[in-house]
């Protein structure tokens, strides 16, 4: 059996934060808020595979209430969701993904983040996709008030 899910993810832009993104690092004047490293892209990947998996939620599985998640690296996030989309007998196929974000600069970070998320997901560095792009200025994500993911994936059983 083959499914597809979706996934979103947004975050608030914020001072004295470090910015996650893709699992790595990047060198930023701002950071996103969230309750654990805030990473959306991770977010928008794993809200795409409990989807497909019929599994509800990232904040369902991870709560924002939970001291557990509070601070947690995000890849942990994505290792447990493979985890738990494997315990009903699915596997990642690939995983195409966009970040909406007007600075920094992704591009030169992509295949590092690919190489990261595949290798927490046991994949193929090819079967990663990730894309970046803004606004064009438009809306929070123009205005650098957040960043945002948006993801797709196929899994199989």
């Amino acid at each position: 059996m083959t499914r597809i899910g979706f996934g979103f993810d947004v975050h608030q832009l914020v001072p004295e934060r470090d910015l996650w993104l893709g699992g790595i690092k990047i060198e930023h004047t701002l950071g996103l808020l969230g309750h654990s490293d805030a990473d959306v892209l991770i977010h928008a990947i794993c809200d795409a595979l409990l989807g497909a998996a019929s599994m509800r939620d990232i904040g369902y599985h991870f709560p924002d209430t939970s001291s557990e998640t509070e601070g947690m690296d995000s890849k942990i996030i994505l290792r447990r969701t493979i985890e738990l989309i494997a315990a009903k007998g699915y596997r990642v196929v690939n995983i195409d993904s966009t970040v909406c974000a007007e600075r920094p600069k992704l591009n030169p970070h992509i295949p590092q983040m690919q190489q990261c998320l595949a290798g927490v997901m046991g994949l193929d560095p090819d079967c990663v996709s990730i894309k970046a792009t803004t606004t064009e200025k438009l809306g929070f994500t123009g205005r650098q008030e957040g960043i945002s993911a948006y993801a797709v994936c196929l899994i199989e059983k």
